[in-house]
């Protein structure tokens, strides 16, 4: 018996199979446009997914790189909770529904699952792209406005990726109360910007004040060690680029890497790691320097050298975004 196709490959397949039928011109000069508007300050009531062609160069673009960052929060998310398993999934401003194929990679099986967004575009083609996913062929797609006005149904988990940069401070704020009035866990995904971080960081301490556990990134529920404005917290997912990536970028790697950050949260009890790894590792002649934030609630530095036995050989394939075990 086979084993069954990763989600992500699946999703490589399906966009490519779309872009096969749209012109390479079209395509790169609708990525090009959107790149420098999607994200940025436009109203949610005013799409800027207009039309298939907009939709299908964009989803190509970046459905491979949401997948991977909403994939390595889940993933870490998954570890703080390791008996839990979503029965019911809401992504909310998902548009072609990343996130949607990145639950059903982090937990695998079916599952109730929505898809809320305002353009319509993306909606419907987010719909098609399921059908290749057989835990998202029975999912709902809602055209929804996403901000004060939004009203949501009790469920398991709800992820909100990339959305919260559309949306005026109020909108945020009332969008992220809404989660954790409706969900038992929340997943949050911005850009790996300083501004990405403060919006991830301002949800976070909404959803501590809701009674909300912080499972991932961060060791503890306590106030971030980082001091704003002098550094940020992100982390870094490879991506295999298509052809598609190469054309708009004019790079020749295989791969390039998402920069996010993230936060994971839950009503129920959580075992989050013992310290995270939030700087690339530093590997040298016989020792690893990690970068860690701990459970103290400090960041820490750390030398791991090969006097350290086993552990000097974990820490050499240790990865930035990593949880680290408890020394002590």
């Amino acid at each position: 018996m086979n084993d069954p196709v990763p989600p992500a490959e699946t999703l490589r397949t399906a966009l490519a199979r779309l872009l096969d039928g749209l012109p390479p011109r079209q395509a790169t000069g609708a990525v090009e446009r959107l790149i420098g508007s999607y994200r940025g300050a436009t109203p949610t009531d005013a799409p800027i997914l207009r039309d298939r062609a907009d939709v299908v160069a964009y989803a190509a673009y970046r459905m491979p790189a949401t997948f991977e960052a909403v994939h390595f929060a889940l993933e870490a998310f998954a570890d703080a909770v390791p008996e839990w398993t979503p029965q019911g999934h809401v992504d909310i401003g998902g548009g072609t529904g990343s996130a949607t194929w990145a639950v059903t990679a982090t937990w695998p099986g079916d599952r109730p699952v929505t898809v809320l967004d305002w353009a319509e575009p993306a909606l419907t083609l987010g719909k098609e792209l399921a059908t290749a996913n057989p835990a998202l062929r029975n999912a709902g797609w809602r055209r929804a406005r996403i901000g004060s006005a939004l009203t949501l149904d009790p469920t398991d988990l709800i992820t909100v990726s990339y959305v919260l940069n559309e949306l005026t401070a109020p909108d945020r704020t009332a969008l992220v109360d809404a989660a954790a009035s409706a969900a038992q866990a929340v997943v949050i995904v911005e850009a790996g910007t300083p501004d990405g971080y403060a919006r991830v960081i301002e949800a976070r301490d909404r959803l501590i004040a809701a009674g909300f556990h912080i499972a991932a990134p961060c060791p503890h529920s306590a106030a971030c060690p980082i001091v704003p404005g002098e550094d940020w917290c992100h982390f870094s997912a490879r991506v295999s680029r298509s052809s598609l990536h190469r054309r708009v970028k004019g790079g020749s790697l295989p791969y390039e890497d998402e920069k996010f950050s993230y936060v994971a949260a839950a009503r129920f009890p959580v075992t989050p790691a013992a310290a995270r790894v939030v700087r690339r590792p530093q590997i040298r002649k016989g020792q690893v320097l990690l970068d860690l934030c701990e459970r103290d609630e400090q960041l820490r530095r750390t030398t791991v050298t090969k006097r350290h036995g086993d552990l000097y050989k974990a820490a050499r394939d240790t990865d930035w975004g990593d949880a680290w075990p408890d020394k002590s």
